[in-house]
């Protein structure tokens, strides 16, 4: 039977992020098993993700690992890069929108006044500000909007998982392609994992970066509270024959969102809370599209009177039904189990911050570069939730 020091339990952009840190660590010299049913990631939250980074949070610690994480994508070949062979993820420094009118200004001004603390690239544009900078947007309903200017805008997000993937290989990590079908515990210690193939690996750490898988892996640990659920989301793709000078990924105050994608544009929304089941198919709707997004664009955007839709996907967040933050650090009934969960959209971004955090906590037992304790699982039993109140 195979032991290991720490078992990874999905190898996504999430899984491989925290394998790399570990792995790149001098202070930590354990064996490292990742363990990934898909290898392809065809279905995985992050492919099928728009791939975008932001620093405009409502809370710090948020804004903070968007600050990292914006840093990595653009030093990348310095952590990521073997070979000589340069990391292509095609990031696309644009920007971050956000449009409000007068009933969303407080929330605005507030989430600004957050950011700029810690030193966010961003800055309040007024209804005139806003119409002078992007003339191509329709503004008579707006007071004002957020623009993230620096370090926010989009990448590829296969890319960047596999380059994580690949360093991380390169540094003796192990991955494996199997499922993990059941966790053994005793008392309030992991002792191991058993596999669909009916192998046992011991295992002296074990982290749930499962995704949206992640409260059916916290159940086989004995924890049946992991507030994870599998949410579905829609993305549309769609030509129009008018270009937007420099535009930005803009979210417009009904939550619809849409930016360049090369020479077309994609656009999606969330459902609104009664009408967003858990789920984890792929059935798309069109008429979501058809019958809400496009009016929408339309009205925001003039030019997107005439648009053409070209394709659509549905992938998947890992939603924290509690307060849509991460789920961080070692679970309180069961001491080495590290939960890595529930971002809500966000994980994709918040990637490069959270695996350096979490290969901490398991090198060091605690925190070092960024306190992420305000994520700990005990904040649902303290009733201490920490809602972070800007999710598209």
């Amino acid at each position: 039977m195979e032991t290991y020091d720490v078992v990874i339990i999905g190898g996504a952009v999430m899984g491989s992020s925290i394998a790399y840190f570990l792995s790149n660590n001098p202070d930590f010299d354990g064996k490292i098993l990742v363990v990934e049913k898909d290898p392809t990631y065809a279905q995985s939250s992050t492919s099928l993700s728009a791939g975008g980074i932001r620093q405009q949070f409502s809370n710090t610690e948020n804004i903070q690992i968007s600050q990292f994480g914006a840093s990595f994508l653009k030093n990348i070949d310095s952590y990521l890069q073997f070979d000589d062979d340069p990391i292509s993820i095609d990031f696309t420094e644009k920007g971050y929108l956000f449009l409000a009118t007068k009933k969303g200004i407080p929330v605005l001004q507030k989430n600004h006044e957050t950011q700029r603390a810690v030193g966010a690239s961003v800055q309040i544009l007024n209804q005139s500000q806003l119409k002078e900078k992007f003339d191509w947007l329709n503004v008579d309903d707006l007071e004002a909007g957020s623009y993230g200017y620096e370090d926010a805008g989009w990448f590829d997000p296969h890319c960047l998982t596999m380059a994580f993937k690949n360093k991380a290989k390169t540094l003796g990590v192990e991955y494996l392609k199997e499922e993990v079908v059941e966790i053994q515990r005793t008392g309030q210690q992991i002792i191991g994992i058993k596999l669909s193939s009916g192998e046992k690996i011991n295992a002296g750490i074990v982290i749930n970066a499962s995704g949206t898988k992640a409260s059916n892996i916290a159940k086989m640990a004995g924890i049946q509270d992991l507030p994870v659920h599998s949410r579905k989301r829609f993305i549309f793709l769609f030509k129009c024959l008018t270009q937007l000078p420099d535009c930005p990924l803009v979210v417009d105050p009904s939550g619809a969102y849409f930016r360049p994608e090369g020479q077309n544009y994609i656009c999606g929304i969330s459902p609104s809370e009664e009408n967003d089941p858990d789920c984890d198919d792929f059935y798309m709707d069109y008429s979501v599209f058809e019958e809400q997004l496009w009016p929408i664009l339309a009205q925001r955007v003039p030019a997107f009177d005439a648009i053409k839709r070209i394709s659509s996907w549905a992938g998947h967040y890992a939603y924290n039904v509690k307060d849509q933050n991460a789920i961080l650090g070692i679970h309180p009934e069961v001491n080495n189990f590290i939960l890595a969960n529930g971002f809500s959209g966000h994980g994709l971004q918040q990637a490069p911050g959270v695996g350096r955090a979490v290969s901490e906590l398991v090198t060091y037992g605690q925190y070092r570069t960024l306190d992420l304790s305000c994520f700990a699982f005990e904040r649902f039993a303290d009733n201490n939730l920490y809602q972070e109140l800007n999710v598209v």
